[in-house]
C-alpha cells in the first residue's frame, strides 16, 4: 500500500494497494474519497451487476459499495483535495461520465489492451511513491490526472457505440433533456410522464430496464449531483442551495440529502468541500 498525506489537514489525499481474493472490499457507510477499483483477475458483483476480469469501477464519494467475489486488483483513493474533478473538468471529463453518471452502471468490462495501458500508468505511480522525491505530490497527481483521462475516453467510447447501434428508445434520451431542464424546480415522476405523453408507470419501467433505476430514482441522483457540486464549488448557504433546487424547507432539503448521501450537508461540505468549512 502506497498513501500520500496532505500536509495542510493530515487526512488521507491519495492511496493505491493491491488486492487479492482474500480481501474483503466495502465501505457500508461511504467515505469522504473517490475509489476506483481495476479486477486484473477472477469475477464478482457489484450491487446488482455483475464482472469479469479486466473490469473498471468508480465510485463517488460517501458512495457505499459492496464488492462480492474472487478476484485480484487495485484500489485507488483520492480526495477532492488532492485531485478535484470539478475543477478540471473541462481537461479531464470524468464528471459525468467516470463519476455522477446517473444513467450508466458505475463499472465497464476493458478490453485486455485497455487494461495494460491503465496497469502502466498505475506502475509509473508505485515507481514514484516507492521512494520520496521532489515534488513527489505533484508528480502522482499528474499521473491519476493521465489516468482519469484515459479511463474517460474508454467510458466515451462504450457510450457513443450504445447509441449508434440504438439501444436506448428515443424517449428516453427525451426523457434525460426533461430532467436536466426541469430537475431545479419539477421532481415529481409524474411531470415528467405528462411532460412525454406516457403513463408513469411505463416510464418508471423503461427507465428501470434500461439504466437500472427507477424514475424518481433518477431526478434525486439528479438533485443530488447538483447539490454536491455546490456543497463542493462554492460557500452558498445551504438554505440558498435548497431554495435553487426546488426545495422551499431546508431541513426538508437536509433530510433529502442525508437519505441520499447518509451525511447532512454541512458535514459534507466540511469533508470535502473545496472551501472547508466556509
Amino acid at each position: 500500500m502506497y498513501t500520500l498525506v496532505s500536509s495542510q489537514t493530515g487526512r488521507m489525499a491519495f492511496r493505491l494497494s493491491r488486492f487479492d481474493e482474500a480481501t474483503s472490499l466495502h465501505e457500508e457507510q461511504g467515505y469522504n474519497y473517490y475509489s476506483i477499483l481495476l479486477v486484473t483477475k477472477g469475477q464478482g458483483q457489484l450491487y446488482e451487476y455483475a464482472f469479469e476480469e479486466n473490469a473498471l469501477m468508480a465510485l463517488g464519494l460517501y458512495q457505499s459499495f459492496h464488492v462480492k467475489g474472487s478476484m485480484e486488483g487495485i484500489l485507488i483513493n483520492f480526495h477532492p483535495d488532492f485531485f478535484c474533478i470539478y475543477q478540471h473538468e473541462e481537461e479531464v471529463a470524468c464528471n459525468g461520465v467516470l463519476f455522477n453518471n446517473i444513467y450508466a452502471p458505475p463499472l465497464m468490462q476493458l478490453q485486455a489492451g485497455e487494461m495494460g495501458a491503465l496497469l502502466n500508468i498505475v506502475g509509473q505511480m508505485e515507481q514514484e511513491m516507492s521512494r520520496p522525491a521532489l515534488a513527489q505530490y505533484e508528480v502522482v497527481m499528474s499521473f491519476l490526472k493521465i489516468f482519469l483521462i484515459q479511463a474517460s475516453r474508454m467510458k466515451l467510447e462504450r457510450q457513443q457505440e450504445l447509441v449508434t447501434i440504438g439501444n436506448e428508445p428515443f424517449i428516453l434520451q427525451s426523457l434525460k433533456d426533461a430532467i436536466e431542464q426541469y430537475f431545479r424546480k419539477e421532481h415529481s415522476p409524474g411531470y415528467y410522464a405528462g411532460l412525454l405523453n406516457i403513463t408513469p408507470k411505463a416510464l418508471n419501467k423503461l427507465s428501470k430496464t434500461h439504466f437500472n433505476r427507477t424514475l424518481g430514482n433518477l431526478i434525486a441522483e439528479r438533485i443530488m449531483t447538483e447539490a454536491k457540486r455546490e456543497l463542493y464549488m462554492t460557500i452558498k448557504p445551504v438554505k440558498r442551495i435548497a431554495f435553487e433546487l426546488g426545495f422551499n424547507d431546508e431541513f426538508y432539503f437536509s433530510r433529502f440529502f442525508k437519505n441520499n448521501a447518509e451525511v447532512s450537508p454541512v458535514m459534507y461540505r466540511e469533508t470535502v468541500g473545496w472551501a472547508h468549512g466556509a
